[in-house]
């Protein structure tokens, strides 16, 4: 038995004549970067996630800092974000010089909790970066009535959830921007790194692809110090033929997740829970258990991947010292990080891997 946690060559096998061609045909073409396969990709994505501008730029990292420098935010500025999620969501506010300030999450969801924002909401507090954690939207309504009121500007997370709606809106499409990557494990993933920023706003969409080019809008004249964070032609070219298959491959994931919640429907798991308003396109399949060490050490040794997301919470990082957390300042948080499991999700997943997976959890009380 071998079933890795993500299965990343999966894609390739199965389009392997598609990608060898478009490689080649960007290899001899001599347009490596920002040509013609980044600019369709913009456009694809644009139409199939309904906003007006898509911009592609070097990583789902780049994304996040990008939105937030396009917004003018920076030196003791605050910007609201979740403590449980991947470092690049608060780094990004570190980058810009800005100061993050942590909310717990649901225990359902695992997303910022909106009912936490405001106690929280000060005169230096410039936007919520909320996270679609796991693939799963967070409860924008709430998050977008609160900003509203308070003049903060929206830059969504949706690293993990291209594809995932909201209220029959697609994810990054609800704040002021969207972020995305296109980390090869990603829904959406390509053969490097790759983002992209998503809005509907004219004026940010042109600030964001000057930055993206060394603050440049007319070669060798800058207005700002910008990066230097641009997508290349040849991921551009491998996302256009993964952009069509999305749809079913997060219908895969989705039955993979039904899978789980059968064979395990009567186990000490706490399986993921999905908001009825939201759908859940299961970039991880993240359940809670008391044992979790045990599960981790048990699945291994049969050779399952699984993995946990994530062992230790952003305000217990060494990097956020300064800013004054503590333990047990974040306990759902806390307690979803020293319980949590990924176990193997792919759309390549069949129901008899699940089985198997599942039987070794089922052997654990």
């Amino acid at each position: 038995m071998n079933i890795p946690l993500v299965d990343i060559q999966e894609r390739y096998r199965r389009n392997k004549t598609s990608i060898d061609m478009v490689v080649q045909e960007v290899m001899a073409g001599g347009q490596y970067i920002l040509g013609a396969n980044v600019e369709a990709l913009e456009r694809e994505i644009a139409v199939y996630l309904g906003c007006r501008y898509a911009i592609g730029v070097a990583s789902g990292s780049d994304a996040l800092t990008l939105s937030l420098m396009a917004l003018g935010i920076g030196q003791e500025d605050e910007v609201i974000t979740t403590p449980y999620t991947f470092f690049a969501t608060a780094g990004s506010i570190l980058r810009v010089g800005a100061k993050p300030v942590f909310v717990d999450i649901s225990p359902d969801s695992y997303n910022l909790n909106p009912a936490l924002l405001q106690k929280n909401i000060t005169s230096r507090t410039r936007a919520i970066i909320p996270v679609h954690l796991f693939g799963q939207v967070a409860e924008m309504d709430s998050i977008l009535k609160i900003a509203s009121s308070c003049n903060l500007a929206v830059v969504e997370d949706a690293c993990q959830a291209i594809g995932a709606e909201y209220k029959g809106k697609k994810a990054g499409t609800l704040g002021d921007t969207g972020c995305f990557s296109f980390f090869p494990t990603k829904n959406l993933g390509c053969m490097g790194d790759g983002g992209l920023v998503t809005t509907n706003d004219e004026k940010l969409a042109r600030k964001i692809r000057s930055l993206r080019t060394h603050g440049s809008e007319k070669k060798y004249f800058h207005e700002t110090a910008g990066l230097n964070s641009r997508l290349d032609e040849i991921q551009a070219a491998i996302l256009r033929i993964f952009l069509k298959h999305l749809d079913e491959d997060n219908s895969r994931r989705k039955r993979a997740a039904r899978l789980y919640e059968y064979y395990l429907q009567n186990t000490p798991c706490l399986l993921p829970r999905r908001n009825p308003e939201s759908t859940h396109v299961y970039h991880l399949f993240v359940l809670l258990h008391p044992r979790r060490d045990l599960l981790k050490e048990q699945l291994l040794n049969k050779q399952i991947g699984c993995g946990i997301y994530y062992p230790l919470p952003l305000h217990l990082q060494k990097v956020f010292s300064s800013l004054g957390y503590k333990k047990g300042d974040f306990p759902v948080a806390e307690s979803i990080a020293e319980t949590s499991l990924a176990l193997p999700m792919y759309p390549g997943l069949t129901e008899e891997d699940i089985s198997l997976i599942t039987q070794v959890l089922q052997e654990i009380d």
